[in-house]
């Protein structure tokens, strides 16, 4: 079995393009170019280059010599916090924005949650020169104000979604709203491995560097080219493909998905679509999704802005009903506290995000021989508020 996309779009029964008619030539444009244009030469090495000089890449793959210690096993992370603009999303942002170019759009739309994926679009339409329009909900807005001032610094409109719970999920409706009324001159930069055809597969794409230099890295420091696990927390899952792509279909590999479980998994105030969800349709394709009887979605919620998407990306939807990865859900208390725990153990105060998935080295067993890597995929500033007011600082 394969766990990467089919030529249809799905990840197993998961995946395709369920879009409303009017967005079907913008979605078909990408789809029938998306590959093409990503392996040629010049795209190659432009979009490396950037990352190279610009983003900062290879990010260093760590070991965490006191974790490794408290834990008994060898704890490696992979520093993506250190990227351009503090997190993962920049990868896909850059990527996107050279397939925008190379498609002839001028004009950039993106949603964003915690509002790095927002942070990471802006930074790039500044260095391309293109306008900039990023839809956030407005509960987010208020939650993540340094973001929406880093945006507005880097020349983007910030849009408030204003509908329904005001979080990332209606800031997706908006923008796809925006992009169905804008088909000619826009390229909607989604941040996740989510949506219709073929964005999981692009995002997953452009993120994969993280797996790449995870191999390459371990053979240098161990002598091997693959970790006995790797573990990344899952909103819509971009972070998590990214460092679990080159290891799909290596079962040596064990892959963990840490979702968010809010206040508890059965208090109704959640984000853990992997044990709450059920086969739905959101933004464009079918996945797993937290939903009513009558297929209404769910609110979802979690103390990390990034994490309360009511679904999953379908690549995860596929892992997950496929056994290949293992999926732990971790409450809020769980998460601040390894926020604080990573802080004074090893120097590096996490995004709330990934401090979710540091929470399963209290969760599971490893062996003292075990290479664990842990996927660090956004550093803590945006988070401080949420800190300051959950310990009272």
């Amino acid at each position: 079995m394969s766990y990467h996309v089919n030529e249809k779009g799905y990840y197993g029964e998961f995946g395709g393009a369920y879009i409303p008619e009017m967005l079907y030539p913008n979605v078909a444009e990408l789809r029938e170019q998306y590959l093409s244009v990503m392996l040629q030469p010049d795209f190659q090495s432009e979009f490396r280059a950037l990352l190279r000089d610009y983003v900062g890449r290879p990010t260093p793959l760590y070991f965490a010599k006191r974790l490794s210690e408290k834990y008994n096993t060898k704890i490696y992370l992979k520093r993506e916090d250190l990227c351009h603009t503090g997190a993962h999303k920049v990868n896909n942002t850059i990527g996107q924005i050279l397939m925008a170019q190379r498609l002839g759009k001028t004009r950039i739309i993106a949603e964003t949650g915690a509002g790095q994926h927002g942070v990471a679009t802006a930074t790039v339409c500044a260095l391309m020169g293109l306008q900039c329009i990023v839809y956030m909900g407005e509960i987010d807005i208020e939650r993540q104000a340094p973001n929406v001032a880093r945006m507005k610094m880097l020349g983007a409109e910030v849009r408030p979604a204003k509908s329904g719970s005001r979080t990332l999920k209606d800031a997706t409706n908006e923008a796809i709203r925006d992009w169905i009324n804008n088909p000619v001159d826009t390229h909607y930069i989604i941040g996740s491995v989510v949506g219709p055809h073929p964005y999981p597969d692009m995002v997953a794409r452009f993120q994969s560097v993280i797996s790449e230099e995870i191999k390459y890295q371990l053979l240098e420091t161990e002598g091997r080219d693959i970790p006995d696990y790797v573990i990344a927390c899952v909103g819509g899952g971009s972070n998590a493909a990214g460092a679990f792509y080159h290891f799909l279909d290596d079962e040596r590999v064990h892959l963990i998905a840490v979702e968010a479980a809010g206040k508890g998994i059965d208090t109704g105030e959640s984000a853990a679509t992997s044990v709450l969800g059920k086969t739905g349709i959101i933004h464009g394709s079918k996945t797993l999704l937290m939903q009513t009887p009558d297929g209404q979605i769910t609110e979802p919620y979690s103390i990390s802005a990034g994490l309360d998407y009511p679904g999953v990306g379908p690549m995860h939807a596929h892992l997950f009903r496929s056994r290949r990865a293992e999926f732990i859900s971790i409450t809020d208390d769980q998460a601040m506290q390894w926020g604080l725990e990573l802080s004074k153990t090893e120097g590096i105060i996490p995004a709330i995000e990934s401090a979710h998935a540091f929470a399963v080295l209290d969760e599971k067993k490893f062996k003292p021989t075990d290479v664990v890597v842990i996927n660090l995929s956004g550093r803590g500033d945006k988070d401080l508020n949420t800190y300051i007011k959950y310990f009272n600082f």
